[in-house]
């Protein structure tokens, strides 16, 4: 099989390294950045691209001549790259977090009988994929509650954070309006809001605040309560809410000594140097997954825990193997043939499939990234 990886960063190159192990794919991975190229052809087995992914002609071409496509480019070129991929009659798996609704693409792709599966990272994907899994386990759900953060492990003051997917879109997380359900009614609230503290073994006590993770699950999940939260060391909500408060993360122009500039570009240029990951810095991915409901009139339900750390052996982030590996199972799983559905696919739509679930599990689990499952 013929797959093309669009994207060649932090997730991106690790997905393609990962499929490349297998002999049976034949990898590509295209990208604009000359240099991150370079590196990964001498690192693997894989032929790479250079092209700017934007162009919409030139994208077409490119994925002709592949069996799947794998999508790593930013979120905000996530949905005309999906809508392009799929025009192209191409299957995809989608890690792009654009902030569209992809249900969007849902028409043309069953046009084209385009198997298309979004969102499948950790979180929205895998986290997503429990809470649709205990849903159709339970005859109805009381509390669907998500906790997931991505950090460094060695805490550098004064962000005390590092950027380990597009900086971009972790900005996305502190601008956009966080929607949840509360009471079987849809909440907006400033993302950064309802902090809290809470204890992890294994990690120690981290703050928790409302973010806009949920995505298609508002469409697709009926839950009485239902809540995404995102995970950071005490302290970065402050931080994170003095930035937007007074305008750094704006995109509305402002004049400076004669000079048109956003506030968000400066902000950029200062911060993202500081959120880099360094060559062989460790990071972790810790997240918690808790459904309750009942069955059969019985109050029940599904936590599920995970704790991912940088593998130095391999010098694969955690982020980009709890995130590309389930990207790269879900590959695997549609090569497979356990799904064949066209149309768009959210990871919750997974759920109501066992098989699916089970090989996901299975497949991550094999490559160190473990889901800890416990009834309630």
């Amino acid at each position: 099989m013929k797959i093309i990886v669009l994207g060649c960063g932090l997730v991106g190159g690790p997905m393609a390294a990962d499929l490349a192990k297998d002999n049976s794919y034949s990898v590509t991975v295209a990208d604009i950045n000359g240099p991150a190229l370079e590196k990964i052809k001498q690192e693997l087995r894989v032929d790479t691209i250079r092209t700017d992914l934007r162009e919409k002609s030139q994208l077409q071409k490119l994925v002709a001549g592949y069996d799947m496509v794998v999508s790593a480019v930013p979120g905000f070129m996530g949905f005309e790259t999906l809508k392009t991929i799929i025009e192209a009659g191409k299957n995809v798996v989608d890690i792009a977090f654009f902030p569209e609704d992809p249900f969007q693409l849902d028409p043309p792709a069953k046009a084209k009988g385009v198997a298309a599966l979004v969102d499948c990272g950790v979180s929205p994907g895998m986290t997503s994929m429990l809470v649709g899994y205990a849903y159709h386990m339970l005859d109805e759900v009381d509390d669907a509650l998500v906790y997931v953060g991505g950090l460094p492990q060695v805490r550098e003051w004064p962000f005390e954070y590092r950027a380990v997917f597009s900086p971009v879109d972790v900005i996305e997380e502190y601008t956009r309006p966080a929607r949840y359900i509360e009471n079987g009614q849809l909440i907006v609230r400033p993302a950064l809001s309802d902090p809290e503290l809470i204890f992890f073994p294994g990690v120690g006590t981290l703050e928790a605040f409302n973010s806009d993770g949920l995505r298609t699950m508002l469409q697709t999940i009926k839950a009485a309560n239902m809540k995404e939260k995102t995970l950071r060391y005490p302290g970065h909500i402050e931080k994170m809410t003095l930035l937007r408060e007074t305008g750094f993360f704006s995109k509305d122009e402002i004049v400076v000594n004669g000079v048109r500039v956003r506030p968000l570009d400066v902000t950029a240029a200062l911060m993202f140097p500081q959120w880099k990951l360094q060559e062989g810095e460790g990071d972790l991915t810790i997240l918690q997954v808790k459904v309750v409901g009942k069955r059969d009139g019985r109050t029940c339900g599904f936590q599920y825990d995970m704790l991912d750390r940088y593998d130095a052996a391999t010098r694969t982030i955690s982020m980009a193997r709890t995130t590309g590996y389930t990207a790269t199972a879900a590959v695997r799983m549609l090569n497979a043939g356990l799904y064949k559905s066209a149309g768009i696919t959210a990871p919750e739509m997974l759920g109501k499939h066992p098989e699916c679930v089970q090989f996901l599990l299975e497949d991550l689990s094999k490559r160190g990234v473990v889901y800890r499952e416990t009834r309630l």
